[in-house]
């Protein structure tokens, strides 16, 4: 799946929040398509770089290896096998230097299965043990304001906590260096996803919020790339139609238009009201 997919699969709860009437449209897209962070076309490069980061900089015996190893050659269209195996592995080496990898392939496993509560347990627990893990900081970041419910008595704190980790994950990312082993084209290609992942994130926490220049200044980063998001694209037109700047907001929405997705028919409507 595509970082495309994926999003649209996730916009259930914007489109609810919103009250636009997608919910039924959208809920079919998302069982079908059953998307996340992990299933993206970059799972490989996520996963090389666990690789060498974990176990080329951690000494541990070739057994643990091996285990490892065989956790992440597990394709991610099977995560009920990853979280078997991971299970396994914490149970067998508890205090493992490699435990922190585990509960990161694990949490992306949940989130593909979109089992939202061990989701965030397990993600909480791999930070516990890296505070500057990216792939969590990013997705966790990512999924609050899109699985966000304004009735929530603790709606406001959890937009804190989106905006903490992302804002976090971009300071890692500006200073992470290279792994050995890993190419500079594929290096890049790993921290321009997740930086757009982060910028995406922050984008709709500010709408959330009703931040919209500021949602707009963060959208325009990640939907001014050859195959943007199209939830991106949407948010960012609502957000130049509350800024009073329809000219914009119709070009936003006549791209998100042009984008097969569950959102097209309503960008298509919305771009001609605001070109009216």
């Amino acid at each position: 799946m595509t970082n495309v997919s994926m999003r649209a699969a996730s916009v259930l709860a914007l489109g609810v929040a919103l009250s636009f009437g997608l919910a039924s449209e959208v809920r079919a897209q998302m069982q079908a398509q059953q998307a996340g962070p992990v299933m993206s076309g970059v799972d490989s490069l996520q996963t090389e770089l666990h690789m060498l980061t974990d176990v080329q900089r951690k000494s541990v015996d070739s057994e643990q290896e091996k285990a490892y190893k065989n956790f992440y050659k597990v394709p991610p269209s099977d995560p009920d096998k990853r979280i078997q195996l991971g299970a396994a592995f914490l149970q067998k080496y508890p205090k493992s230097p490699l435990d922190e990898g585990i509960e990161v392939g694990m949490a992306n496993a949940y989130y593909a299965k979109q089992d939202w509560t061990d989701y965030y347990a397990t993600a909480e627990k791999a930070l516990a043990l890296d505070p500057d893990e990216v792939d969590i900081l990013t997705t966790v970041g990512w999924v609050i304001p899109h699985e966000y419910d304004p009735n929530d008595a603790n709606a406001s704190a959890l937009l804190g906590r989106a905006e903490s980790y992302e804002k976090h994950a971009l300071d890692v990312l500006a200073k992470m260096p290279k792994p050995k082993g890993l190419s500079e084209a594929k290096f890049a290609a790993l921290k321009t996803q997740k930086q757009q992942e982060a910028h995406s994130a922050l984008g709709l926490v500010y709408f959330r919020r009703g931040d919209y220049a500021n949602s707009v200044s963060e959208l325009q980063l990640t939907t001014q790339q050859a195959n943007p998001d199209q939830t991106d694209l949407y948010v960012l037109g609502l957000d130049l139609q509350k800024l009073n700047r329809g000219a914009d907001a119709a070009a936003a929405f006549t791209r998100c238009g042009q984008i097969q997705g569950p959102l097209q028919a309503q960008c298509q409507q919305e771009a001609g009201q605001a070109k009216k």
